[in-house]
């Protein structure tokens, strides 16, 4: 849902985004390096959702993102679709250390999506664990590939962990969903 504020020359906007792909690709972590700068080693899964916001400005325009963590363990199917209701965007995350992540990307997440969000929003490719670069499965031109086959807006790599190109990642997604609603920056 798009809501626009005009006071003189600031506009505001809200987007609701989900964030997802399968378990333990760094969904939550990205979102809270990206909303609190901080990254935990403790693995805790997301229990159906988890929602955090955070206001981003971008030259004269303030944008609330309300971010949707969707849990990725399949018993929680069932209730995910509501969770796509009234989505603008969306960041499908797959993990570089496990190939069959970056597989369900377009076989399961973008299928979800696609199939519960009414007006298609903007969606871009995140490949995730940068960090671990001896454990690497997933080359960075499988991810562009599947960028481009699937028709992402973007593709990048980011390290939650070390905070790499996080901030990139969402500033690319708002921008996008800005550029989907006929808003130049």
């Amino acid at each position: 849902m798009i809501k626009e504020e005009e006071s003189k020359d600031l506009r505001e906007f809200v987007f609701k985004i989900v964030i997802i792909g399968d378990a333990a690709v760094g969904k939550t972590s990205l979102i809270n390096q990206f909303a609190e700068n901080s990254f935990s080693e403790d693995y805790k899964p997301t229990l159906g959702a988890n929602i955090v916001r955070k206001d981003v400005n971008l030259n004269n325009t303030k944008v609330r993102l309300i971010m949707w963590d969707l849990a990725g363990q399949e018993k929680y199917r069932v209730v995910r679709s509501m969770y796509f209701q009234g989505c603008e965007g969306a960041l499908l995350v797959y993990d570089v250390t496990r190939y069959h992540t970056l597989e369900n990307i377009n076989n399961k997440w973008l299928r979800d999506y696609k199939k519960h969000v009414k007006k298609m929003g903007a969606f871009i490719l995140i490949g995730n664990k940068t960090d671990l670069k001896n454990q690497v499965a997933v080359p960075t031109e499988k991810g562009e590939e599947l960028a481009k086959k699937i028709k992402a807006s973007h593709f990048i790599e980011t390290s939650a962990k070390l905070g790499e190109n996080i901030e990139m990642a969402f500033s690319l997604l708002v921008n996008q969903i800005l550029s989907n609603n006929g808003v130049i920056i």
